[in-house]
C-alpha cells in the first residue's frame, strides 16, 4: 500500500558524495561573487566555478539547487540555467503522492510551492517523459515553482485502452488534489507530444479546474494522423475500427497488428488515425476553420508553442514553418518558439527547451494571486 505522500528518490540511488558547490550564502558579500567552501579551492567568480566543476554538478539535486538560487537572487539567470542544464544523471528528489482512488492515479513532485507545472508526456511516456524534465524541474525549483510529473490511465502501454477524455478527468482529479491539499495558486500545463492533445481537450471541457491554469506551454504538438498514414495497413485498419464501432464494439480491441506497442481499442485506433479523430488537431491538411474551431478556445490563456523543425514524427512533406504558424494563429496568437535541428523530445536541443519555457513562465505568470473561485 502506497501512503497518501512519502518523500521519495525517483529513481533510487546511492547517497551522493558531497559536492564542490556549497549552499548559497546571504552575506553581503555573496552577491558579488558565488564561493564554494570547497577546501581544495575557492572561487570567487562564478563562472570559473562553472567551468571547474562542469562534470561534478550532478553530484547532489539540493546542491545544485543552491546554486541555482544564489545565481538568480545575485542576478545571474543565464548562468543559473546553464547550470541547471548541466549533464546528470536522470534523478531528483521529490514526493510521490497519490492524487485519486485508482491505483495509477499517483504523481511525483519535485520542490514545496505554491505554484505547479503539470508535466504531461505522450504516447507510451509516464515519469521524465522528456530528457528537458530534469533541468527543467531544478530550474524552476529555484524559482519557487514546483513540478509534477502525474502517472495518468494512459501512460505506459495504457494510452491503447484509454482516451483524452478519460486523461481530462483524471487531470482535473489532480489539479483538484493540488488545490484543496496543497493550496496550490495555480498550475501551468506543459504537454509533450499527445501531452498537448490533453492540455487542448482539457481546456475546450471548461471544468472547474481549468479556471486554475494560467498559461500552457505545447512542446511537439504533431499529428498521429499524418504520421501513421505513412505505416503499412492503416488505411485498412481505420476501416475495420470504423465498422467495429458502428457494431458497437468501440471499446474491443483491435488485433495486434494494428498497434504493436500496445493494446489499442477500436475506438483509440480510429480516434489517433483517421481525418477529424478526437486526437486529430495539428495536421497540416486541416482548413484554417478546422483549427480554429479546434484550437481557438486556447486564446483565453498565454500559450507558447514549441517546434521541432527536425521532429522524426513530421513528415517530409509538411512545410514545418507554416504549419507551426498555422496553429499559432488558430490559437490566437500564441508565442511561436522553432528550435532548428530539434528532435520530437528536444533531447538534443535540451537546454533550448529549457531556456524558451522558463523564460516564458516568468513572464506570463500572472502578478499576484486571483482567486477564480471567489
Amino acid at each position: 500500500m502506497l501512503p497518501r505522500a512519502a518523500a521519495f528518490l525517483f529513481p533510487p540511488s546511492p547517497s551522493p558524495s558531497p559536492s564542490p558547490i556549497a549552499p548559497y550564502s546571504s552575506s553581503s558579500s555573496s552577491c558579488g561573487s558565488l564561493r564554494a567552501n570547497a577546501p581544495a579551492f575557492a572561487i570567487a567568480d562564478a563562472s570559473s566555478l562553472l567551468n571547474l566543476n562542469r562534470s561534478k554538478v550532478h553530484n547532489g539535486q539540493n546542491s545544485v539547487v543552491s546554486f541555482v538560487v544564489g545565481a538568480v537572487r545575485c542576478g545571474k539567470a543565464d548562468l543559473a540555467l546553464e547550470v541547471a542544464m548541466a549533464p546528470r544523471k536522470m534523478s531528483l528528489q521529490g514526493t510521490l503522492f497519490k492524487y485519486g482512488p485508482q491505483s495509477v492515479q499517483v504523481a511525483f513532485r519535485t520542490g514545496d510551492f505554491k505554484k505547479q507545472v503539470i508535466m504531461l508526456g505522450g504516447l507510451t511516456d509516464g515519469f521524465f517523459a522528456t530528457e528537458y524534465v530534469e533541468p527543467l524541474a531544478i530550474a524552476l525549483e529555484a524559482e519557487k515553482w514546483s513540478v509534477v510529473q502525474p502517472l495518468l490511465s494512459s501512460s505506459y502501454a495504457g494510452y491503447g485502452t484509454s482516451s483524452l477524455k478519460q486523461d481530462c478527468v483524471e487531470l482535473e482529479q489532480l489539479i483538484s488534489y493540488l488545490i484543496n491539499e496543497e493550496d496550490s495558486q495555480g498550475v501551468i500545463l506543459v504537454g509533450h507530444s499527445t501531452g498537448c492533445q490533453d492540455i487542448v481537450h482539457f481546456m475546450r471541457a471548461g471544468g472547474s479546474c481549468s479556471r486554475a491554469v494560467r498559461c500552457a506551454i505545447l512542446q511537439g504538438p504533431v499529428s498521429d494522423r499524418e504520421y501513421r498514414a505513412l505505416l503499412p495497413d492503416t488505411a485498412s485498419m481505420i476501416d475495420l475500427a470504423e465498422s467495429m464501432i458502428r457494431e458497437g464494439k468501440g471499446l474491443d480491441l483491435m488485433p495486434r497488428e494494428a498497434n504493436p506497442d500496445a493494446p489499442i481499442t477500436a475506438y483509440r485506433y480510429r480516434s489517433l488515425s483517421a481525418y477529424m479523430g478526437d486526437d486529430d488537431m495539428f495536421s497540416s491538411d486541416l482548413t484554417d476553420e478546422q483549427l480554429r474551431v479546434r484550437l481557438g478556445h486556447m486564446s483565453r490563456i498565454p500559450c507558447q508553442v514549441i517546434f521541432s523543425m527536425s521532429d522524426e514524427y513530421v513528415p517530409e512533406y509538411v512545410n514545418k514553418p507554416i504549419l507551426v504558424q498555422r496553429l499559432c494563429d488558430a490559437m490566437g496568437g500564441a508565442e511561436k518558439v522553432t528550435i532548428a535541428w530539434g528532435n520530437h523530445g528536444l533531447s538534443n536541443r535540451v537546454q533550448e527547451a529549457v531556456k524558451a519555457m522558463v523564460e516564458f513562465i516568468r513572464r506570463e505568470w500572472p502578478k499576484g494571486w486571483d482567486d477564480p473561485w471567489r
